[in-house]
């Protein structure tokens, strides 16, 4: 385990984890029930744009959080929480509580995954908080016993964990590898002014309840599985699902013209990230994502573009 030395001659245990974002495939929303989830099928892909968290044990049980952009991030990481309402903190609250620590931690998270933008980074730094803390403070633990605590943490936290291109079920916590093989190219279409989970869910309620189908118990689409054995970006473009996707357009008619230019640079899919406003692009191949990003800049429907290929990693340890 690498250590960092202190001002005054202490040194302190030091963790570096990295986790991804990701990508939905398919989201399949059922309606509200009565303890205010909404049961989901949902394919996650974990793309290579990634959280880094650097944990750094400290004596007086005190947690801390700082957040920095980056190289290449676009985005402004200035209204990111500092406090325990950061997913980070809170992981680091959940492992120091599991396992009966004593000692501090100080944070620090370097921001590669847009913010607020249906990517789950908040859930990626958790994932990475989670094993960085219990790596730094020496818990012992495997992967499967953070799950627990991931899963009580955020529906999109056990994946960030795993990675890779995975079914979650459930609340979407629960998760399992999915058989998938070749690489996928994406563009993703960002903007500067997010959309609450919370609201665009209540707006699907809305609109479930004015009469719009939902299926009580969704599944995963096999046209989705087959397309991933098979390595086939046309076949998983055409096969790309989002039940939230009306809801959060209605939300934001901006998102409109986005899914309108990628249409035009002939991306294989189109479809919002989550619960948006991210809209993510599938390409044929790295140039094909490229030509995406430029007509997409062109027409000056994002605040922001990037490219990003899938499927990453889950959460790994770089440092410790």
């Amino acid at each position: 385990m690498s250590v960092v030395p202190v001002v005054d001659g202490v040194t302190r245990r030091r963790v570096r984890t990295r986790a991804s974002g990701k990508v939905n495939l398919q989201l399949s929303v059922g309606p509200r029930r009565e303890d205010g989830y909404h049961p989901l099928a949902t394919v996650f892909q974990a793309v290579d744009l990634y959280e880094t968290v650097t944990a750094s044990v400290r004596d007086d049980g005190l947690i801390s959080l700082a957040v920095r952009a980056a190289p290449g991030f676009e985005g402004d990481v200035s209204e990111v929480p500092l406090d325990e309402r950061n997913l980070a903190w809170r992981a680091a609250e959940a492992v120091r509580t599991e396992f009966g620590i004593t000692d501090g931690i100080d944070l620090e998270i370097l921001k590669g995954v847009p913010v607020a933008g249906g990517m789950a980074g908040g859930s990626a730094d958790a994932a990475a908080a989670l094993v960085a803390c219990a790596e730094a403070w020496d818990c012992g633990v495997s992967r499967d016993d953070l799950m627990p605590l991931a899963a009580r943490l955020g529906a999109d936290v056990p994946f960030a964990l795993l990675g890779h291109t995975a079914i979650g079920l459930g609340r979407g916590d629960d998760v399992s590898l999915a058989m998938a093989k070749g690489e996928f190219h994406w563009v993703f279409a960002l903007q500067n002014h997010g959309l609450s989970t919370a609201e665009v869910f209540a707006h699907f309620d809305e609109r479930v309840a004015g009469g719009r189908r939902a299926a009580p118990h969704p599944e995963v689409h096999p046209n989705v599985m087959a397309a991933l054995r098979a390595g086939d970006a046309v076949m998983l473009g055409a096969a790309l699902t989002n039940d939230l996707q009306d809801a959060a357009l209605e939300r934001a008619p901006r998102l409109f013209g986005v899914f309108e230019a990628c249409e035009e640079a002939l991306a294989l899919g189109v479809i919002v990230s989550g619960s948006g406003p991210t809209v993510a692009a599938l390409a044929a191949n790295a140039q094909h994502a490229r030509e995406i990003a430029a007509h997409l800049t062109s027409k000056a429907v994002a605040d922001a573009v990037v490219t990003a290929r899938g499927p990453a990693t889950g959460t790994v340890i770089l440092e410790g």
